[in-house]
């Protein structure tokens, strides 16, 4: 039975989720959640039992000191709640957390029992894969959901993979089944550049995931750091004839696929996007997307620190995004879409 005692009702809460492994090429869709959670100063309040999902010997728990006591760090998936301040007043429920290694159907359950608890609207889950895409080029990023009307009403792709997939499929599903609008966001990682970090990849979920909530999202250095990492592999890419070849070979195809994209509809958006982020009175603590400075958190509960990371597979799910090449996932990722068979045939 989940309890929250203590937690405020929420206002307009909405779930932004992401896991790390095989969905979470560059560490791209981790990384834009821990931003979240960062530039808004969430406070865990609740974690899930490592024992019930996580294999620890294939995610193994740290050590570290605390004050010359040594202390025990397991991985596991965690949510903390953040308030947002600004003329339109709302709260995130954010889930950080590792892809488990078994029992997928009781996870994704117990993040549902969270959800309803709380009275969340509308679930986001956030992915990042490995395709054929040029880094010198925008970040795609493809929205997809299984609900036929929320990809009508919110402009969305209604997703008609079939194949292998991972918890961001498997959890997509187990919301629909459950009648809770949700939807994925899928950005394309260059894969011939696919170690994390990738700055770029994380700031372009964050801003299609403003987009989406219609929500102004604090990006500190992150767009200097994407720039500072397209740089970088430029300077790489440019060592190397072959390397620079092939890339000019997926600009080319890039830009000849996306030709008719060139439209006014994208131009205009982009261009709303810049002036948001000039609108005056958008200063910390001032405008929508800014935490309230000295907010009363003591309602949330103290929970364990930090989460190991594990292993990094060197191709996350197909989902959603063209040019992606399906690879099976390991034995771990193997169990569990078998274990959550009853979310659904469909798969995300």
């Amino acid at each position: 039975m989940i309890e929250l005692e203590g937690v405020p009702e929420l206002i307009d809460p909405v779930m932004v989720a992401a896991f790390e492994g095989w969905n979470d090429a560059g560490d791209a869709a981790s990384a834009a959640v821990a931003h979240l959670d960062r530039e808004w100063k969430g406070e865990v309040f609740a974690a899930l039992d490592a024992e019930d999902y996580y294999d620890f010997q294939v995610n193994r728990p740290t050590v570290w000191l605390d004050g010359g006591v040594r202390k025990i760090t397991w991985p596991t998936t965690r949510l903390s709640v953040v308030r947002i301040g600004g003329d339109k007043p709302r709260d995130l429920v954010l889930v950080r957390g590792i892809e488990p290694s078994m029992r997928w159907r009781s996870f994704c359950n117990e993040l549902l029992g969270f959800a309803h608890e709380l009275g969340v609207e509308m679930v986001v889950i956030l992915g990042a894969l490995l395709g054929d895409t040029p880094h010198t080029r925008p970040v795609p990023v493809s929205g997809v959901t299984s609900d036929p009307d929320l990809a009508r009403t919110m402009d969305l792709e209604e997703t008609r993979y079939e194949g292998p997939t991972g918890i961001v499929g498997i959890l997509q599903e187990a919301c629909t089944h459950a009648g809770v609008p949700a939807v994925s966001l899928w950005a394309a990682v260059p894969h011939y550049v696919s170690q994390p970090p990738n700055p770029k990849a994380t700031l372009a979920l964050l801003n299609r995931l403003e987009d989406l909530i219609d929500l102004r999202i604090p990006l500190g250095e992150l767009p200097e750091d994407a720039r500072a990492w397209q740089v970088g592999v430029d300077q790489l890419a440019a060592e190397d004839s072959e390397v620079a070849e092939y890339v000019q070979t997926l600009e080319e195809a890039r830009d000849t696929a996306e030709l008719p994209e060139a439209s006014g509809e994208a131009i205009a958006r982009e261009f709303e996007r810049y002036l948001r982020r000039r609108e005056p009175g958008t200063g910390p603590g001032q405008g929508p997307g800014l935490a309230t400075e000295g907010g009363d958190t003591s309602y949330l509960r103290d929970v364990a620190g930090d989460r190991t990371r594990p292993p990094k597979p060197q191709q996350p799910g197909p989902e959603a995004v063209p040019g992606a090449e399906p690879e099976p996932p390991t034995a771990e990722g193997d169990e569990g879409p078998e274990e959550s068979g009853d979310t659904g045939d469909s798969e995300d």
